[in-house]
Order: C-alpha cells, then structure tokens, then sequence
C-alpha cells in the first residue's frame, strides 16, 4: 500500500502532501470521480470485508469500486497517511437499514483545528462533490445542489436541496434510487468517534440479508464533471446537473443483459473477475 499508487488510480497528478483544505478538496474530488460506488460483489460471489489491505487490492490495484465502508475507510487511510487528524463517524440513513445500528460510515476530518465532514461513499444524487464545513445551520452549495448540516440536541443532519428533473424517458421517471427529489434528508448522525469493527453487522447485514437494498439491487455509480452516470440492474443513466437552470437532465435507457459488462468497462472502468448476475427488485428505500 502506498500513495503514489493510489494517486495514480484517481489520477491526481501532482500530489501536495500539504495537510490543507485544499489537498483534502482535491482528493475528494478526484476519488469520487476515479472510484465507483458499487456493490457488485455481492452479485459476483464475492465477500465483502472491512480489512483495509483487501480492501486496497481491489480499489486500487484491480480498480474496482466499493461501497460506503470500502470508500470512505481507504480514503481515510490516505488522509491519515498524509497527515490529517481523521475521526471515523457512522449515520443512519433514511428507510435503508433497521433503525438499530448506524450503517454509514463516513469521515471527520480536523483542518487548522476546524472540522469537516468528507465522505467519498455514497453515490447518485446524494454523494457530495466536496468536504462539508461542520456548522449547524449553513446553506453550502455545490454543482449537485445546496447541502446543509443542522444540530438538534447532539443529532446531524445532513439534507440536500436539489433541482426539477427532467427526464425525456417518462417511463423511467419513478425508478426508486433514480427519482430526484428536491429535497432530501441524506442521514443523520452523532459525534461519537467509531471504530472499523463497529461496522462489522452493517457489512454483514447488507450483503446477505434478503431485506437489504444492496442484496436487492446491483449498482455502479460514479461521478463525473457535470453530473454522475449510473448502472442499477439493467437500467443505466446519466445525470447533467443544472443544464438547463433550476433544472436536472436524466438520460435513462435498458441495458441488454449481455452488455452489461461491456457498459461496467466502458462507462465505470470496472472490470469483474467473476460472473456478474444483474438484480433490480422493487424494495422500499
């Protein structure tokens, strides 16, 4: 494991080791746009583990994308290494796991003694572009829309404010983890330091239980410089956000069952090992 291979897997070209803002924006940047968020483990026969080296081999050097745990625990390996002070936190999320345990995983990190939020593991509409200000109360903008932390008695949210879509294709228009909405609470959270093996029944439960989204659904999703593309079961889309003003394009189409590998390649740079079985069940979410 080292930096200069993963800085050439999100092909950051001069890496200042500088533990600023500036470096941790960048690399934020460049991880979500290098690094699908996918589960397509799952739906290969293959286990999903919090072992951090693992977990590098694939993202890295297989590159291969991940979920929230695999994202968020490499790219905190990468702020630790360059010299962040790096705090992992768990969220619940909205109508996605049972309302006993946190099942996100995502990242504080102490700039210049200021707290920011980063998370490069959550994909689609709700995956911010940039390390969030810790501060209650403050509207902050991004290309995919306003983001906005508020603090209740010890409790985060995190919500988005997003954009009117526009979607040409009428018949894709209430795809569950493609419906944009214009506003959303992405999860919320506590400060309370967490630790990888906290995770362990979230890994767990997501991978094997029949009631989990990620046992239901194959997803690839990857950001881009003007929106993000995105593969659930055979139903693939690319999102341009603002082209048109207040207003988001998603582009939907069916992918052949025999060309999804060939769209995974082309479009996410993944390449599977094993035999992918594509799955897109209806499921609360």
């Amino acid at each position: 494991m080292n930096l200069t291979e993963y800085f050439a897997r999100i092909g950051y070209k001069e890496p200042n080791h500088k533990a600023d803002l500036k470096t941790l924006t960048e690399l934020h940047e460049h991880h979500i746009r290098s690094i699908p968020f996918e589960n397509l483990s799952i739906h290969c026969g293959e286990k999903i583990t919090l072992d951090l080296e693992t977990i590098y081999n694939k993202l890295v050097r297989n590159k291969r994308g991940g979920w929230c745990c695999e994202n968020n625990l490499l790219f905190s390996w990468v702020l630790k290494e360059i010299g962040y002070d790096v705090t992992y936190l768990g969220a619940k999320v909205p109508g996605l796991q049972p309302n006993c345990f946190e099942s996100h995983l995502f990242i504080k990190v102490l700039v210049d003694g200021k707290p920011y939020i980063a998370d490069v593991g959550y994909g689609i509409f709700w995956q911010i572009w940039q390390p969030l200000e810790l501060i209650s109360g403050k509207d902050q903008p991004q290309l995919p829309g306003v983001f906005r932390l508020d603090e209740d008695k010890g409790v985060w949210n995190l919500q988005k404010t997003g954009r009117r879509s526009d979607v040409p294709n009428e018949s894709f228009g209430v795809s569950s983890l493609l419906a944009n909405s214009l506003f959303k609470k992405v999860y919320s959270f506590t400060l309370v330091p967490r630790q990888i093996k906290d995770f362990t029944e979230t890994c767990t439960f997501f991978q094997t239980s029949p009631e989990s989204l990620f046992t239901n659904k194959s997803v690839c999703s990857l950001q881009a410089a003007t929106g993000f593309r995105a593969l659930i079961g055979w139903t693939y889309c690319e999102v341009t956000y603002n082209y048109q003003e207040g207003v988001d394009l998603i582009d939907v189409s069916t992918v052949p069952d025999e060309e999804v590998e060939k769209v995974l390649e082309e479009k996410f740079g993944v390449v599977l090992e094993n035999k992918l079985v594509s799955v897109n069940n209806k499921i609360h979410h």
